[in-house]
């Protein structure tokens, strides 16, 4: 859809709106979104199209160009539903970001500082720290994931247990974690991916009560970070038929922020892995007003390594092996391949139910190539759904392959059993991903303190 700007400066001029930043304030939006939505720059948000609409007094016909008139009563009748009375209602596609800025040469021009919840093992949290942000705070309720935060990070200020006793004793004198925790720049973390229930009802945060996005969701507010960077996974943007990231859209827009998202792949940033996650940006809506340009994704990287670069000289480390049986059949399976180059009497056997309804997944008894990035690790190297050989042996990935995969220095080392080390690395952020995000929000942050 694109704005008929020249119906629009008409009616401005018939509303005595004399320049376009005083319509830009009016709309709640800077002067650089408004330029650019008039110029058709990118799909507008459609809740700014109808809150331009009202202050216009613009019908839909007359705001669209020509070119978008619908023909197809059916499909006016669709476009027309986008624009109801309801100012809440939004396009969660609307605020997909699609534009991003080479972070190469980027270089912080004060110490940013940033906090974290649901920290895990510091995958998130290193990556800020290599980017040039101070941690000033981390939030893990898990043992073992604290125990490593602390070896490796003994100066970081942890909290070790459950974030709903943080958000609720946050302003009694006995809770010494936000002593040092002002003027936050980023706030960071990646919550589970849980439903929301709305109930017919549409009560904002009591919408999200029972999931832990709603305790973050309420430290973003109280802490009023100028900055919040959420990552999840892929699946968030369709979970629910979409209403849990429209419900995340609406409540982080409630309590003051802009918001973009998208979903970012490992391997265009250093990460030897094709590991997609959502990644959701707030920019605090004061700084939107002031901004010379907008936040931008960080673009990807011409290198693409795989196995071999990032496993070149790994330091040997414990790990898990298969089972007889399941050795056996992985050591059919030659690098690069998985259950479909096997035998088909050993391929229907090791399948089971899967042979049945068409076959398994790729990620079935596959082998991974030395010249290709390594698929998704999970939390455990012995899922049936999401076997990752090692290309020469047979067997799973030692928890320090499963670290550089995920590009973890070989100095960062994690607590508790082994069982506890893969699935801290498989829940945890890639360390170089992490680190290019940071580098585009200091970017943006860094307009603000030349």
């Amino acid at each position: 859809m694109r704005i008929n700007k020249s119906v629009v400066l008409n009616k401005m001029n018939e509303c005595n709106i004399k320049t376009q930043a005083e319509l830009a304030e009016r709309l709640n939006i800077n002067k650089t979104q408004l330029s650019s939505m008039l110029n058709g720059d990118f799909n507008p948000i459609k809740t700014n199209v109808f809150h331009m609409m009202k202050e216009l007094d613009l019908s839909f016909e007359e705001i669209t160009s020509e070119k978008d008139i619908i023909s197809s009563n059916e499909t006016h009748i669709k476009q027309l539903s986008l624009f109801d009375n309801d100012p809440e209602l939004l396009n969660r596609f609307d605020y997909q970001l699609n534009e991003y800025v080479d972070i190469s040469k980027v270089v912080n021009n004060k110490k940013y500082s940033s906090l974290e919840a649901f920290a895990g093992a510091g995958g998130l949290a290193l990556g800020l720290e290599m980017a040039g942000f101070d941690n000033k705070g981390a939030i893990e309720i898990d043992r073992d994931a604290v125990k490593t935060l602390n070896h490796n990070r003994p100066d970081w200020n942890i909290y070790d247990g459950d974030i709903n006793d943080l958000v609720n004793q946050k302003n009694k004198p006995e809770n010494h974690f936000f002593e040092n925790i002002k003027d936050i720049d980023v706030f960071t973390g990646g919550f589970p991916c849980q439903s929301f229930s709305y109930a017919g009802k549409r009560q904002g945060f009591a919408d999200t009560r029972g999931t832990l996005f709603y305790p973050y969701s309420q430290l973003i507010d109280k802490i009023k970070p100028k900055m919040f960077i959420a990552e999840n996974v892929k699946g968030l943007v369709n979970h629910d038929n979409g209403a849990t990231l429209t419900t995340m859209i609406k409540i982080f827009k409630s309590i003051g922020y802009h918001v973009y998202w998208n979903v970012l792949n490992s391997w265009d940033y250093g990460v030897a892995q094709k590991r997609q996650r959502i990644f959701i940006v707030g920019i605090r809506e004061d700084l939107i007003k002031k901004e010379k340009f907008s936040f931008k994704l960080p673009k990807a990287f011409e290198y693409k390594p795989v196995l071999k670069d990032a496993l070149k000289n790994v330091p040997k480390s414990d790990g898990m092996t298969y089972s007889e049986k399941k050795y056996k059949v992985l050591d059919l399976v030659p690098a690069g391949g998985c259950w479909v180059d096997l035998p088909e009497n050993i391929a229907k056997e090791y399948l089971g139910a899967s042979w049945n309804s068409g076959g398994g997944k790729r990620g079935m008894a596959r082998r991974i190539s030395w010249d290709e990035p390594s698929l998704t690790l999970t939390t455990s190297p012995n899922q049936k759904q999401t076997e990752r050989c090692h290309p020469d042996e047979t067997r799973p990935f030692t928890v320090r392959e499963y670290a550089r995969i995920q590009s973890f220095p070989d100095n960062w080392e994690f607590k508790g059993n082994v069982g506890s080390q893969y699935k801290q690395i498989g829940n945890a952020v890639p360390v170089n991903l992490a680190k290019a995000v940071g580098l585009a929000a200091i970017k943006y942050l860094n307009q603000f303190n030349n």
